[in-house]
């Protein structure tokens, strides 16, 4: 499917649903329990224009960009040592499955008694982002060709070379799923986590102070607001992605150039 059609039905999926939303809200006529789009677009409008809206969003990337960053460095390394050292894997095992089992609120409330309100997020996050994260490298690790491992050793290639140019491309589609996915999970976590703790600035600390006035437009608002970011993050990571297969793809070529114009 080509881009342009694919890009069509993206936009009239979004117009249907629109419509849809338009078409209940106006037969329930009941604004505090579905208001039409007119109010909520224009409560968009009025928050992204307050002087405290990049207060709040600021407050929520940055949680969410501390948790990712902790998560993939943490993930990566115990993924990497607990594919190769079962012994490691089996410790890990008890804690990676208790985290998996454990639903998001319990480990938020339980992160409220424990920590501030402002570390919540991030805790709760990283508890619930990391198992993603360190089962996709574990697993990466595992399915590595042992054949490539054997060649390395049969060529003599150094510990460095064989890292970077055997190991890490075969891991690079394991870690880019784990951080994805990872990442979508954050902002859910961390956006939950403040419509429960409410610290002074996030966008879940704004739904949650929308939701006791009973203002269901603007927790409407907010709610879209928590859309972008999670898209918009998904974005940037997959252009971060592109264009580090693009270099990496244009520093090989200019290698095999470079060794050609040599014979």
């Amino acid at each position: 499917m080509n881009r342009t059609k694919r890009n069509l039905i993206l936009l009239f999926s979004s117009l249907g649903l629109l419509l849809l939303w338009q078409g209940i809200a106006k037969s329930v006529d009941i604004p505090v329990i579905m208001p039409s789009l007119g109010p909520i677009f224009r409560a968009l409008g009025f928050l992204a224009g307050g002087p405290s809206f990049p207060l709040n969003l600021l407050a929520t990337i940055l949680r969410a960009l501390r948790s990712f960053i902790i998560i993939v460095i943490s993930g990566t390394v115990l993924g990497l040592i607990g594919g190769r050292n079962q012994t490691v894997s089996l410790i890990l095992k008890p804690f990676v499955t208790t985290l998996k089992a454990t639903p998001v609120m319990s480990v938020i409330l339980l992160a409220f008694i424990w920590f501030s309100s402002g570390s919540v997020p991030l805790f709760s996050a990283f508890l619930m982002g990391f198992p993603v994260m360190y089962l996709q490298i574990e697993h990466g690790v595992r399915q590595l060709d042992p054949n490539l491992g054997e060649m390395c050793d049969l060529y003599d290639i150094p510990p460095k070379a064989k890292l970077f140019y055997c190991a890490l491309p075969s891991l690079a589609p394991w870690f880019v799923a784990g951080s994805k996915a990872t990442l979508s999970m954050i902002w859910k976590v961390v956006i939950a986590s403040e419509v429960l703790t409410v610290p002074r600035y996030g966008v879940g600390s704004r739904m949650q102070l929308a939701q006791v006035q009973l203002q269901t437009d603007v927790v409407l608002s907010w709610t879209l607001i928590a859309i972008a970011l999670t898209a918009l993050g998904d974005l940037f990571f997959e252009g971060v992605v592109s264009l580090v297969v693009r270099t990496r793809s244009t520093v090989q070529r200019r290698r095999v150039d470079a060794l050609l114009k040599r014979f």
